[in-house]
């Protein structure tokens, strides 16, 4: 599955950006909600997540970059999150905030950044429905592609079998046309591109090759 970075597109045209969204073969639109606490940099809040949700007809992935996410994810709920994303590095009790996300009806993901290893995930595997592995340092987009993220997507790939779960695993940062291939065969399950599809001068052939 591909799922177009909305971090990268044109913010003075975010709704040419996402009906060029709609019209693709892109399976999800991901969304980055910073803070400027735990990452250098800010992004989108809740009012422009309830516009967007009033016109994108792809699920939104969100994926927060945020502190203290706990305190908001009936928001997001409501804000039209199909998938909640929260960070290992900023959960304590993990297990609960995955509880909480489930609980408001929404797909439950934890992500892990690039220093974070994939045997941190060996008791929550199987309670989350997706894992995001940082293929670059969060906070900003095209940033180049950290080549240790192929072998942590086979390491992931091989406990979620070994556990016999259907946990997916996405892949977030410097994705093209040389990386995805290599990831997909990985095993990664879902690719997050961002400047590799809002600078082509044809986004929608751009989601359809990745797709390929």
């Amino acid at each position: 599955m591909i799922a177009p970075s909305l971090l990268s597109a044109d913010f003075a045209n975010l709704g040419k950006d996402i009906e060029m969204i709609n019209n693709s073969d892109a399976d999800w639109l991901h969304i980055d909600v910073m803070d400027g606490v735990f990452v250098p940099n800010l992004s989108f809040g809740f009012p422009v997540l309830d516009a967007i949700k009033n016109i994108c007809k792809k699920p939104l992935d969100v994926h927060l970059m945020i502190v203290e996410p706990d305190k908001f994810i009936s928001r997001f709920k409501d804000a039209g999150a199909y998938m909640l994303n929260v960070h290992y590095e900023v959960c304590p009790n993990l297990h609960r905030t995955i509880q909480r996300i489930k609980a408001e009806g929404m797909k439950a993901a934890v992500t892990l950044n690039p220093h974070t290893p994939v045997c941190v995930l060996e008791d929550i595997a199987g309670d989350v429905d997706m894992v995001l592995l940082m293929s670059v340092n969060p906070g900003y987009g095209g940033q180049k592609f950290i080549e240790n993220t192929y072998s942590k997507v086979v390491q992931l790939k091989e406990m979620i079998v070994r556990k016999g779960l259907n946990t997916l695993i996405q892949v977030d940062g410097g994705v093209n046309d040389i990386t995805a291939p290599k990831l997909f065969e990985c095993g990664a399950d879902v690719l997050v591109a961002g400047n590799y599809v809002f600078s082509s001068p044809n986004p929608i052939k751009t989601i359809a090759d990745l797709k390929k």
